[in-house]
């Protein structure tokens, strides 16, 4: 992978494990709408790739929710239980009240949810060293707060977090603009075009809003919600034997009763499981609200079009700073803990253009990530104005900015027109002072296999396109005289879907493994995929 990467300029990775190019699960920022919510925190167990079913305790669902979003997410559900806890989703000026219920066992003692950065309110339940608490066997507490100002923000408990933190009660809030305080430009001119284009190919919009702050500069196409976590099997294995050894006594005397009381060692911490989400790849890459997931519904798997603004909400949690590394391009925050960096005019972006987002414990941000192909020197469609394909003739009419995008239901939607045309290298198999400027692997070396995908080139039929030659759909048939490497052979037939893969990845090697068995962990892919190909994030 890095060895692909190198060869295209550190931009662009058409090289993938056949495995993750063949996954149809997208993200999305899935949650449950308010401004009342209803939540238990309760134990259950929570999977991960090596089979393990680690004990754990999460917030979730005290009855049904009041509805979910986005909207066009199906198969949704809310359990009693799921790592991460519910994503409250609020607009901006609303009332929000949380109703929190504690299910834990008894010998867990009290529970509490914090919302850092938001001016709370309490009734009921118990007094405790941060906040009010609700106390065991279905004691309960109500924290209620305005929610002032758009964002992503975590909440997460508030009582022996060292504990109750590491077992899974934490979750995610965004607030969204009031309809009234988006700005214009979010819905009109190049945003306006984005929406025709999704429209034309029969493409659903999974955005909570069209822009994450009421400022012109924080619009956006396409949002994901990332929570990065870790996790020490010791520890929970501790809780669950703890719990189940305290449970006689429990019953005899109840909660706070000798003998009915943890006390599990949360030091020396070795997590072992690093997870997106509350999974760990694969799993992350499997749908949102799975049935083989009952309590870890929401997944990481992020997609986008050439030319989109993703936006991503991305929130550390757990002990350990994750350095976060998204391929492909820098990310541009936007703001933290729902604070947008301004410059001294107050109203100018400032935020920095990092190659790697750290997440710190407790600490939320937003960020806007942005891919055109500009700069990569080739035509990264493949069109060939020489061949019989229609697709390969589209024009690419550049707009002020240098862009194709006056006829958004064009195959090449937001194209860089400076290359439009240009062959990814003159001579197809030899080195970058042959043609440059980059160098494609001899489709003949067997180690190449399942690691390439094929073609280089964006979209559908996008070998048959490329300059090189052509090919059939099944990757066979082609022609042997300067021809790209057969698409598809392996297990992703180019007719469907013909994408640029990237590798988002924490930089911390430990953290892409699960109980150090690698690949695993804080791994995903993000898929650039031609306009024409449909991305369905209800899946």
């Amino acid at each position: 992978m890095k060895k692909a990467i190198s060869q295209t300029g550190r931009l662009l990775a058409p090289v993938v494990m056949a495995m993750l190019l063949t996954a149809t699960a997208n993200a999305a920022a899935p949650g449950i709408t308010g401004p009342t919510f209803n939540l238990t925190a309760q134990a259950a167990y929570i999977s991960q790739p090596d089979g393990a079913a680690v004990y754990s305790w999460g917030y979730g669902c005290n009855g049904a929710p009041s509805g979910f979003a986005p909207a066009a997410i199906t198969n949704t559900f809310c359990n009693s239980m799921q790592v991460p806890g519910p994503t409250l989703i609020v607009t901006q000026g609303q009332t929000v009240t949380v109703n929190l219920t504690n299910q834990l066992p008894l010998s867990a003692g009290n529970t509490s949810i914090l919302f850092p950065g938001l001016n709370v309110t309490t009734s009921g339940g118990v007094a405790g060293a941060l906040t009010q608490e609700a106390a065991p066997n279905g004691g309960t507490v109500t924290y209620s707060f305005v929610a002032s100002s758009p964002g992503t923000r975590a909440y997460y408990s508030g009582t022996q977090g060292d504990l109750q933190v590491e077992m899974g009660l934490y979750g995610a809030i965004i607030v969204i603009p009031a309809a009234a305080n988006i700005p214009a430009n979010c819905t009109t001119g190049v945003f306006a075009s984005n929406a025709a284009a999704k429209a034309n190919w029969g493409e659903s919009d999974f955005r909570l809003a069209a822009a994450a702050y009421s400022n012109p500069q924080a619009c956006y196409d396409r949002e994901y919600l990332f929570q990065f976590s870790e996790m020490d099997p010791f520890i929970h294995r501790q809780a669950e034997e703890q719990v189940a050894n305290a449970a006689a006594a429990c019953t005899a005397g109840g909660a706070g009763s000798m003998g009915c009381s943890l006390n599990v060692p949360t030091e020396p911490y070795r997590p072992a499981y690093f997870m997106v989400n509350g999974r760990s790849m694969p799993d992350l890459m499997d749908p949102n609200y799975a049935s083989e997931y009952p309590h870890q519904p929401y997944n990481g798997n992020p997609h986008m079009h050439p030319g989109e603004l993703t936006l991503i909400r991305v929130i550390g949690t757990g002990r350990w700073q994750h350095p976060f590394h998204e391929h492909g391009n820098h990310v541009r925050i936007l703001a933290r803990d729902g604070n947008l960096i301004l410059a001294p005019d107050g109203a100018s972006l400032a935020g920095p253009l990092l190659f790697t987002t750290t997440t710190t414990p407790g600490l939320a941000f937003d960020g806007i990530f942005y891919w055109t192909a500009k700069g990569l020197n080739w035509d990264a469609y493949g069109h060939n104005p020489t061949s019989s394909d229609p697709n390969a003739k589209l024009t690419c009419a550049p707009d002020a900015n240098g862009y194709n995008t006056g006829a958004p239901t064009a195959i090449n939607y937001f194209e860089w027109c400076q290359d439009h045309n240009k062959p990814l290298q003159v001579a197809p198999f030899g080195d970058v002072p042959a043609g440059g400027p980059a160098t494609l692997p001899d489709p003949n070396l067997f180690t190449n296999g399942a690691w390439f995908s094929g073609s280089p080139y964006l979209g559908p039929n996008a070998t048959s396109r490329a300059t090189f030659g052509t090919c059939d759909n099944t990757g066979a048939n082609c022609s042997t005289t300067g021809t790209t490497p057969p698409s598809g052979t392996i297990a992703n037939n180019p007719s469907t879907e013909a994408g640029f893969a990237f590798m988002w990845h924490s930089h911390n090697e430990r953290e892409i493994t699960t109980n150090n068995i690698f690949p695993g962990g804080m791994l995903m892919m993000m898929l650039v995929d031609s306009r024409e190909f449909v991305i369905d994030e209800s899946m």
